[in-house]
């Protein structure tokens, strides 16, 4: 399914679709623009459109004709209303505006302000997928921590397609908060075994006297407190997957007895002396350097080969954080799913996280964008509003901030270099080309913009501040249809 993720421009006349375009470029959103005659046919030959913003169509018949067209077409598509604020009341007086503005998903007013516009097109992303994708039902733990197309990423999802339709016993390696389970998971799943139980065990979680019976499950009286008999862990996973986490942590006496289940591939229940066949694949993991503890005596030597068939390392957060973005996304959109709320970040927040080194890798940032839902409920988070480790130690600049939320290819990729410290390269055009052009004037455009709001408005103090003549920063105002005391460009 696509990701309905762009913005249909719907306007008469053309400065304005311009300038309309302009602005949704310097707020990283995908928009495509057309007029009042043609919206149709753009509409229709785009299955990515997730929110419409109507400006003015000539007259109130055209405007109703189109908006009721829209509805028409696709009664889940929110359509979003631009109205200049000094008109609203002499528009409300038309029949025609009232209807519109009272059955459009919003209204924004004109001249477009930043927050505004960012908050009304979230919201209608969020509602066009709740009512477009309501069934999905994503999974909270299938391939939560497998999106990216990093490298390491990339190996274990082709290790996992080799080995996932095999009986062969897997070990999997990595830090704790990698995703081992998520793992596990998929392989029970793309297995031939998926229709039977996957069936997890913490063995660092059980005490050591209690492991036994819980993977082999006793009778009655077996022990103070058995007052009935009970399945184990490797009955109720008959026919299925075993998925032993941090098999690190096991005794060295249970060790013994699951060496002899995988060896044997029968077992007895605590108390008595049946044995009972088990067809279990195993999949075991570990946060623990096995080998050190082989060293230290405190792993068993055959258990650790037996286990050891095929090991798949899943690589820290640190190793693969080219796939943030990808994850940020993931994550918020599973949030979506389970109707859990939502929350944007910046480009320039997404790169702040790209410089955190991640000690607590996947979970750690699954427990961020939890966190920033809860305070930021349906809104759009800064570099500034995430929690003070997460923030860079250096500071960007105003051109890298500008750069990296026009996402401009070769500024970004001296930002990255000044984040990691790693050596500076010359800039490098897009392989699909670069209007020179146009970059330097959008990167103009938003540096003047931000020259004025962090001088409140006043002329005067952001042409200092941009090191130019006033006069000619007037005549850049007007070429841009800037307006001073913070806001976005003049419709």
């Amino acid at each position: 399914m696509s990701t309905e993720n762009t913005v249909l421009v719907i306007e008469d006349d053309s400065h304005k679709r311009q300038v309309y375009k302009g602005i949704l470029d310097l707020i990283d959103q995908e928009a495509r623009i057309t007029d009042c005659r043609h919206w149709k046919e753009t509409l229709s030959q785009s299955n990515t459109i997730g929110a419409v913003l109507l400006g003015e169509c000539g007259t109130d018949e055209v405007l109703s004709k189109v908006f009721r067209g829209v509805s028409e077409l696709d009664p889940d598509l929110p359509i979003v209303r631009l109205v200049d604020k000094n008109k609203r009341q002499a528009k409300l007086q038309s029949e025609t505006e009232r209807e519109i503005q009272g059955s459009s998903f919003d209204t924004v007013d004109l001249p477009l302000k930043y927050v505004q516009l960012t908050d009304v097109l979230h919201h209608a992303m969020v509602f066009r997928t709740s009512r477009t994708q309501p069934g999905e039902g994503r999974s909270t733990e299938l391939f939560r921590s497998l999106v990216g197309n990093s490298r390491s990423i990339t190996q274990v999802r082709e290790m996992m397609g080799q080995v996932a339709d095999s009986d062969a016993t897997v070990l999997i390696l990595g830090e704790s908060g990698t995703g081992k389970e998520v793992v596990a998971r998929n392989l029970h799943y793309h297995s031939s075994r998926r229709s039977k139980p996957f069936v997890p065990v913490n063995c660092g979680a059980i005490p050591g006297d209690l492991l036994e019976s819980e993977l082999f499950g006793h009778e009655k009286g077996a022990f103070t407190g058995a007052i009935s008999a009970r399945q184990g862990r490797f009955e109720l996973a008959e026919g299925g997957t075993l998925f032993l986490d941090e098999i690190g942590d096991m005794s060295l006496h249970m060790q013994v007895k699951l060496l002899r289940v995988l060896q044997e591939r029968t077992f007895e229940r605590v108390g008595s002396n049946k044995s009972i066949s088990a067809d279990v694949r195993i999949i075991a993991a570990t946060h623990r350097n096995l080998e050190e503890l082989i060293e230290q005596g405190k792993f068993r030597e055959d258990l650790f080969y037996r286990l050891n068939v095929f090991p798949i390392e899943m690589p820290p957060m640190r190793e693969r954080l080219d796939d943030i973005p990808l994850l940020v996304n993931e994550l918020i959109a599973r949030m979506e799913a389970e109707k859990r709320g939502s929350v944007r970040l910046t480009p320039v927040a997404v790169m702040a996280l790209c410089q955190y080194r991640w000690p607590g890798n996947v979970r750690e940032l699954a427990n961020l964008i939890e966190r920033l839902v809860i305070m930021y409920p349906y809104g759009v988070v800064d570099v500034n509003d995430l929690p003070e480790k997460f923030k860079p130690k250096g500071k960007f600049t105003e051109s890298e901030e500008n750069a990296v939320a026009l996402g401009s290819a070769p500024v970004v990729d001296e930002v990255v270099s000044k984040l990691f410290e790693l050596p500076n390269s010359q800039p490098r055009i897009p392989s699909e080309g670069l209007d020179l052009k146009e970059h330097l004037s959008n990167l103009e455009f938003n540096l003047i913009k931000q020259a004025l709001d962090d001088a409140d408005g006043v002329v005067a103090h952001a042409a200092k501040r941009l090191k130019m003549r006033r006069t000619t920063l007037v005549e850049k105002l007007r070429k841009y249809g800037l307006q001073r005391i913070s806001e976005a460009p003049r419709i």
